[in-house]
This record gives structure tokens, C-alpha cells and sequence, in this order.
């Protein structure tokens, strides 16, 4: 069995740096050919990829957050033949880990990671749907949530900065994008149905939360053929810093700000608006996203998160 194990260039500093080293080395001592990939870039680690799926492997486990499961499924999409030939395993190492999240992957414990993996490997994984987004002459894959709104802008700021690391950077950046956040005048496109939108954010999600567990889309599933279009209304900073908090728990779902719906298609356009899928730049709107569904197989359980 060769497996690919692509390794998060980001994860040189903090308590995640020696992951890599610990999941080649359990995967070897299980019996299986590891080809480590390391590179010094996310774009040289994304080509390395395509190459070794071009060779031929059996799996390709991704160590790292949100990231680097977009790399991973986006360098699967890229790969050719059905999308779901080559599973993707996900050791997370990141620091919002969301999508782990969403599979119920253990998220402080490699060991346990790379053993689920392997038990999946046994059992063939599960298929989970994939978003496409297309526009800006492109087209690419997420896993998560797509977001232009708010979220997308301190992830704008936030991405400029050096320092801090870690989440503490999202949060300085949220506080900063906040003070001068104003209500964003989108044209919403949902299954055929088109409407004018004034909204604090726009999220399309196939999975339940962004940010290292905001759970924006509570109810969502990852294999039901359906995403969840998230609409937060305008409202003033004070009555959206009241509204915030309780998206950690999803109790924001029954708010008056909010609405959330189930689609399949979905376009989005605005005026400087710049979309972000699991937490890497997707460009600017207008953008067109679609749930493709059964599209990847994942090496995680059956169960339904």
C-alpha cells in the first residue's frame, strides 16, 4: 500500500511541528510505502501532490487544519478519473480543524487520527459531498464553507499580518474589521430564485462550522446532497456583537438576523466582496457555488456527524 502524506509547510512553530514526523512514522511501522511530501510553500506543496497522484498511490492523508484538506481534495479534483478514486485522510493539526470537526475526527491526538485512518482503509471510508466554485475564469473544490462577508474580510486583514500566530490573529482582525464593518449589498441567485440581499455575511456550507467551531450551519450535513445557504441580516455592531457568541453554540439559528436554507446551487455577486473556501482566498464575487454530491471519499466512519 503507498500512501501519500502531505504535511502543512505552515506547521514549523508550537506543539503541531513534530505531527508530521509521528504520522510517517506510524504509517511506516503499520506496513505501508510513505511517501512524505514537504515543501517550503502551500503553492510547491500543492504541485508536489498532483504529481505523486499522477504516479499512482492508494490514499492521500493530509496532516494540518482546513487548509490543507482544500489542498488535499482540490489536488484529487485536479488528479482525473472519478473524483472519489483516491480517499483523503485528514490528521488535524491545524488551528481551526474545522472539517475534523464535521467527521468527528479526534483533534488533539495524532495517534488516534492515524489510527481511524487506518481502520478506514480496512472498511473503504465513507463518500461525503464536495462544493465547486467557479468564477474569475476558474473553477476549484472546498469541503467546508465557503464565507464573503465579514468573516471573509478578517480573514482578509488577518491573512496581511505576521504576527500573532494562531487564533489570537483572528480575533485581533475581528475586532479591527469591526469597527468599520458596514452591511454588504449582495444580489443572491438560490436555485433559480434571484433576490437582492443586505447582509452582514454570506456563507454557502457543506459542512456545520467556520472559525475552529463557530457553528454557523448547525444542522448541516455532510452527505446529504444539499448545502446551507447563511444569511446574517444587518443589523448595528452592537446588535451583531450580541447575535456573535451564541454562533459557538448554534444557538443563533432561531435569531431574527438569521436565515438559513437548504441549496443546491447558488450565485453571489457584490461590490469588493472577496470569498474565502475553508480559509484560503477564493476571489473575488460574483462566484457560483454547487454541491456536487458523493464527490470524495473521506477515510473517517459511517456515522453521520
Amino acid at each position: 500500500m503507498i500512501l501519500a502524506v502531505a504535511i502543512n509547510p505552515r506547521a514549523s512553530f508550537g506543539s503541531t511541528r513534530h505531527t508530521g514526523d509521528a504520522v510517517v512514522a506510524f504509517f511506516r511501522a503499520a506496513g505501508a510505502r510513505v511517501i512524505a511530501l514537504r515543501e517550503a510553500s502551500y503553492e510547491r506543496l500543492a504541485a508536489e501532490v498532483r504529481t505523486v497522484l499522477a504516479s499512482g498511490c492508494d490514499a492521500l492523508i493530509v496532516v494540518g487544519g482546513d487548509g490543507m484538506v482544500h489542498l488535499g481534495i482540490n489536488a484529487l479534483a485536479e488528479s482525473g478519473g472519478p473524483y472519489g478514486t483516491v480517499p483523503l485522510g485528514i490528521v488535524p493539526a491545524g488551528t481551526g480543524n474545522d472539517m475534523a470537526r464535521a467527521l468527528g475526527l479526534p483533534l488533539n491526538d495524532a495517534a488516534a487520527a492515524c489510527e481511524q485512518i487506518w481502520s478506514a482503509m480496512q472498511a473503504g471510508g465513507r463518500f461525503i459531498d464536495a462544493g465547486r466554485i467557479t468564477g474569475n475564469g476558474s473553477s476549484r473544490w472546498f469541503a467546508g464553507v465557503v464565507s464573503a462577508g465579514f468573516d471573509a474580510a478578517v480573514n482578509e486583514r488577518a491573512n496581511a499580518w505576521r504576527w500573532p500566530r494562531g487564533k489570537s490573529r483572528y480575533i485581533l482582525a475581528m475586532l479591527r474589521e469591526l469597527a468599520t464593518f458596514k452591511a454588504i449589498d449582495y444580489t443572491v441567485t438560490a436555485d433559480g430564485e434571484t433576490w437582492r440581499q443586505g447582509a452582514m455575511l454570506i456563507s454557502v456550507a457543506n459542512g456545520q462550522s467556520i472559525g475552529g467551531g463557530m457553528k454557523i450551519t448547525p444542522d448541516a450535513v455532510l452527505d446529504d446532497g444539499f448545502l446551507d445557504l447563511f444569511i446574517v441580516k444587518p443589523r448595528s455592531r452592537a446588535r451583531f456583537l450580541a447575535v456573535f457568541p451564541k454562533v459557538y453554540s448554534g444557538r443563533h439559528a432561531g435569531h431574527d438576523a438569521v436565515h438559513i436554507r437548504q441549496v443546491r446551487r447558488v450565485e453571489l455577486s457584490a461590490g469588493n466582496v472577496v470569498a474565502y473556501a475553508d480559509g484560503e482566498r477564493a476571489g473575488p464575487l460574483p462566484l457560483t457555488v454547487e454541491v456536487v454530491p458523493g464527490a470524495i471519499r473521506v477515510l473517517a466512519g459511517s456515522v453521520r456527524p
